[in-house]
């Protein structure tokens, strides 16, 4: 399933912490720290970088779901909710904000282990569909970078498409860089001959 994981703890109730400490050692993993609030739990995560945090919704100070988004916006981390209250209006603000797991208290040791699993392997779809998305629009400027580059060579080479794109990848071979970064550096020179 999922190895040990350093996990930060957010709950106003000092048993409640105690009882993650204690839960989350017998399931194998290393609480790296336990707040009593939303502001302690964002600095907590901000010093510490956990693999997960928890947190308990209605806290003093600031809330779970905006220390959650508050940590997301410095690092992305996976984030259960805790709650005594089972309450719309929270469940849709949790949705919201991208939390992957939402507990009621009382939770029981085998519910903090499967929200745990569910929130870790969501996380990792998650992260790889913002790689895939990253990369497609890196592909995409390339492209356009390339197809400006072959736009140039046809212009002043009085090439046709396809010899102007072999023309970059003999250039890209001769150099031994990137087929863009050869297009950057033809679009660059024109742009200073312009």
């Amino acid at each position: 399933m999922i190895g040990s994981l350093r996990i930060a703890v957010a709950d106003d109730e000092s048993e409640m912490r105690d009882y993650f400490q204690d839960t989350l050692g017998a399931l194998g993993h290393e609480v790296v720290g336990a707040a009593a609030d939303g502001t302690e739990l964002v600095e907590l995560c901000q010093s510490a970088d956990p693999d997960l945090a928890i947190t308990d919704i209605k806290m003093p100070d600031m809330d779970g779901i905006e220390a959650a988004t508050r940590i997301r916006d410095h690092r992305p981390v996976p984030v259960i909710l805790v709650s005594a209250f089972h309450e719309p209006e929270l469940i849709e603000r949790a949705l919201q904000d991208h939390v992957l797991a939402y507990l009621v208290k009382p939770i029981k040791q085998a519910d903090l282990e499967t929200a745990i699993a569910l929130a870790m392997r969501r996380f990792q779809e998650f992260q790889a569909l913002h790689q895939q998305a990253d990369d497609l629009r890196q592909a995409l400027e390339d492209r356009k970078v390339i197809e400006r580059a072959k736009g140039i060579l046809m212009k002043r080479a009085d090439l046709d498409e396809p010899d102007a794109f072999r023309r970059l990848q003999k250039l890209s071979n001769d150099k031994n860089q990137k087929l863009v970064e050869i297009a950057k550096m033809i679009v660059t020179a024109e742009e200073a001959m312009s």
